[in-house]
């Protein structure tokens, strides 16, 4: 919920999820039906929709239980199902009458007239396979009826398979990324080993580690999205749903306002700012780069808390946040809120409020999840960020255990 509710504050028209069964992030913290139907009483209240995902690779046993799925999620008000697998789709159409039905990138849906295949089916939106180019997209919004709308990606991690379907995680651990349940094998080293020289690895370029020869770099489309829109694409898609409020405030926080008129140039900062691999733009423009050299991520910022109130205090403000990170009193933090750019103010007067509601002066906010007040010389909305570059990130993270110092 805490993503859902950054999403739709830093500028999302509309927001896509899954539930507790048939989504391709089985190991998030996906939403059970009680928590659907909030969330879309939520989103709803603030003109915001909801996509649910049902986009796994389809057993005998889930079509099985999908007639029921369906009208429960139809039930909740929820506005449209991404669903990859055409029995899915099938069922769908029958027993969720009510709800747009979309097709998941899981489809690789990559020319026209798969496209409209799947309009004469029902479908009212596509998304585009990933491995399409813009040239591929206007080509198919030329061929394809005006209302079927078409959908691409715009931002977030990449997969070496052909649309995300890749048996490599099944066949290395047993743990399918067509079910939900990726291991990422693909970020993972790699070495060669000869068949007659057992033990003795040989790495195939870069360092003596190996190499990430699977390791595709993350999508990043910021700088181009007139293009997308001159291509014929209607909705860009931003992939988040393994990432936290942080991370889908900030990616969502810039395409939004570039979409709404700022230069990306004057935003393109923002994205460097949270966790992410090298970026590229994917097939859009050529052929997708694998990034080699680097493993892991990168990142410019810490996420240090969460603003959870604001209120008028002798001539200034009182923040009350909700500690994710070590900071200190006198520290400078940015401070990332809906619809503007990124500012900096000083911590001062800091104190924690512990479980007895009895504030405490501390040097140091160092209690995970607790919360702390500090005093700033202006107001900040309530479900903004705070942020230190990582220069001044003192590498000890607080934990629920920490003393303070």
């Amino acid at each position: 919920m805490e993503q859902l509710q950054a999403a739709i504050a830093f500028g999302a028209d509309a927001v896509y999820l899954a539930t507790d069964r048939f989504g391709m992030r089985a190991r998030a913290n996906n939403f059970n039906m009680e928590e659907l139907a909030h969330a879309v009483t939520f989103a709803h209240s603030r003109n915001v929709k909801i996509h649910v995902a049902c986009n796994v690779l389809m057993m005998p046993n889930d079509t099985a239980q999908l007639p029921s799925y369906f009208e429960e999620v139809q039930a909740t008000g929820a506005d449209a199902l991404i669903i990859g697998d055409i029995g899915a789709f099938a069922i769908a159409r029958e027993y969720a009458p009510k709800m747009e039905l979309h097709v998941s990138t899981q489809a690789s849906v990559a020319n026209a007239e798969a496209a409209k295949v799947w309009h004469s089916l029902g479908a009212a939106r596509v998304v585009c396979a990933r491995e399409m180019s813009l040239s591929d997209i206007a080509r198919m919004r030329q061929e394809t009826p005006p209302s079927l709308k078409i959908e691409a990606f715009a931002h977030g991690a990449m997969c070496m398979a052909v649309s995300g379907r890749c048996l490599i995680s099944s066949y290395l651990t047993g743990r399918s990324g067509n079910r939900g349940n990726c291991s990422q094998s693909c970020r993972w080293n790699y070495t060669l080993e000869e068949e007659k020289r057992p033990g003795e690895h040989f790495p195939i370029e870069q360092t003596d580690r190996g190499t990430l020869i699977m390791n595709a770099k993350d999508l990043n489309m910021l700088a181009h999205l007139d293009a997308l829109a001159e291509a014929g694409v209607d909705s860009i898609k931003i992939e988040g749903r393994n990432k936290k409020a942080f991370y889908v405030a900030t990616v969502v926080g810039a395409y939004r306002r570039v979409l709404d008129g700022e230069p990306a140039e004057n935003v393109y900062s923002e994205l460097l700012t949270i966790s992410h691999r090298p970026y590229n733009t994917g097939f859009y423009f050529g052929e997708a780069e694998q990034e080699c050299v680097e493993e892991g991520y990168t990142k410019q910022t810490v996420h240090v808390a969460d603003v959870i109130d604001c209120s008028t205090h002798a001539g200034a403000y009182l923040i009350t946040a909700r500690c994710r990170n070590r900071f200190s009193e006198r520290d400078t933090v940015e401070v990332l809120a809906p619809n503007s750019p990124a500012n900096t103010l000083q911590i001062k007067n800091l104190c924690w409020i512990p479980e007895n509601g009895v504030s405490t002066p501390v040097p140091t906010a160092n209690r995970s999840c607790n919360i702390y007040t500090f005093e700033a010389m202006q107001a900040i909305q309530p479900g903004s960020f705070l942020r230190m570059r990582t220069e001044n990130f003192f590498s000890e993270v607080c934990t629920e255990n920490a003393s303070q110092s």
